[in-house]
């Protein structure tokens, strides 16, 4: 009885790691961050995910949760800095860590869960319009469809520190997932470059007509920040 009880306990883990720089053109760049999730919570559709945001799309995220979500006093964000130096691996792992702690609040916070939004910016790599206009109804394909589109491979910091050796990959596509299979939910993940690793054909269960396009946007398609 009690390992049935261990099995059912749900949990979120999220991680916020490996920043990338993206150079627009000469004078104009930014950094993407890789947000790997695992969970066995029923609030999420996959239970492994990951995909790559940049500074201006989390604030984006903070704002759509603040209004639709009045009562609650949202967490804070790493402050914008207009003299942020991408070159500076301290500032770089400050913003980081403090955007990994305003994710792991946010997925604390049951109210919050309930967004669509929230979903879409961890589970899929629709640019802000795209994401806005999915959560209201405004595209071709619903919003479990554009998660379920963006399959890719994940890989857990936390288990790479006690299982170095283990070379499984866990395809994000996964459905569900239980406290004997995180030993198998590591391994080398591809890079994610723009929106390659997004580009495979829907499973037989999706193929309709959705543009690819429409579901599948690199982060640079949102507006410009660090």
């Amino acid at each position: 009885m009690e390992n049935t009880n261990l099995v059912k306990k749900e949990f979120v883990s999220v991680w916020v790691r490996d920043p990338q720089v993206h150079k627009e053109d000469f004078w104009h760049a930014y950094i993407t961050y890789e947000i790997c999730l695992h969970t066995n919570s029923m609030c999420f559709r996959k239970k492994t995910s990951c995909v790559r945001r940049r500074y201006s799309e989390f604030v984006w995220l903070r704002q759509k949760l603040q209004n639709n979500a009045v009562l609650i006093e949202l967490p804070k964000l790493p402050p914008g800095n207009p003299f942020f130096n991408l070159n500076s691996d301290f500032q770089i792992t400050q913003r980081m860590q403090g955007l990994q702690q305003f994710l792991e609040a946010v997925l604390q916070t049951p109210l919050l869960l309930s967004d669509s939004r929230l979903h879409l910016f961890l589970q899929s790599q629709l640019s802000i319009a795209k994401m806005d206009a999915c959560a209201q109804g405004q595209t071709h394909y619903t919003v479990a469809r554009a998660i379920q589109r963006c399959v890719g491979y994940t890989r857990f910091p936390v288990e790479e520190q006690h299982q170095e050796d283990s070379k499984t990959c866990c395809d994000s596509d996964c459905e569900s997932t239980t406290s004997s299979g995180l030993g198998n939910s590591l391994g080398r993940a591809t890079p994610v470059e723009e929106d390659s690793s997004y580009n495979e054909s829907f499973s037989h269960e999706f193929q309709v007509t959705i543009p690819e396009a429409e579901l599948c946007s690199s982060p640079s398609s949102s507006p410009s920040n660090q």
